[in-house]
């Protein structure tokens, strides 16, 4: 283990140790063999504090998964919180609604079952917090649609901004690799964001709406 690794592993033990609860979903969800594509527990606490210091309630999740992520948030919202979230693929969603029962939190999640870019256009605006977790391919879309729901002051945050170190790597341009860079370029050159990314895990890109 290098010191990067170590400086890891003791942010993880100190501020982001998993529950019996999230170790069990966690657990389960690679035994049923999702893709380990989930976020990781210091992402997970990480999103807790930027969004309890934003105050946000009312919280979009693109790209469900088995609701490991959407554990994290809807725990950040407290009660009367909303957490919002879309999945594609039935069988995800069946299991994410499983995970959120679990973690006694399904009062506060909707999870909504289609295409993102089919469902975006009929959500309400005013969300505090988006949250994307999906495809990349369509990145840049799912970007034009977060920034018309947000509310002025509303985080924008964006798994895998370094989609593995690949962005970087500009002989490769696979069109999820480049819907990453596409997206990443938006959120640091649209002057009603500002945003950077933090390198944590695979980066997460975090952007406040500051105009509209």
């Amino acid at each position: 283990m290098n010191r990067s690794e170590e400086l890891q592993a003791y942010v993880v033990e100190l501020f982001a140790a998993e529950d019996a609860v999230l170790a069990e979903i966690r657990r389960e969800h690679r035994d049923a063999g999702l893709p380990d594509i989930a976020i990781s527990a210091e992402e997970g606490r990480v999103l807790q504090v930027l969004l309890r210091a934003a105050g946000a309630r009312r919280v979009l999740e693109v790209g469900t998964l088995g609701g490991y992520s959407g554990v994290w948030i809807a725990r950040a919202l407290g009660a009367g919180g909303k957490l919002t979230t879309i999945e594609i693929n039935p069988e995800f969603a069946r299991m994410a609604r499983r995970s959120f029962e679990k973690a006694g939190v399904s009062d506060r999640v909707e999870v909504l079952e289609g295409r993102a870019l089919d469902i975006l256009p009929f959500l309400e605006p005013g969300f505090d917090a988006i949250f994307l977790d999906a495809d990349k391919e369509p990145l840049v879309d799912y970007y034009r649609a977060s920034l018309d729901l947000l509310r002025l002051g509303g985080l924008l945050l964006c798994d895998n901004a370094f989609f593995n170190g690949r962005v970087v790597d500009l002989t490769d341009t696979r069109p999820d690799i480049e819907g990453v860079r596409a997206f990443n370029r938006m959120a640091a050159t649209d002057p009603r964001l500002l945003a950077t990314v933090l390198p944590v895990r695979d980066g997460l890109l975090v952007g406040v709406k500051v105009a509209e």
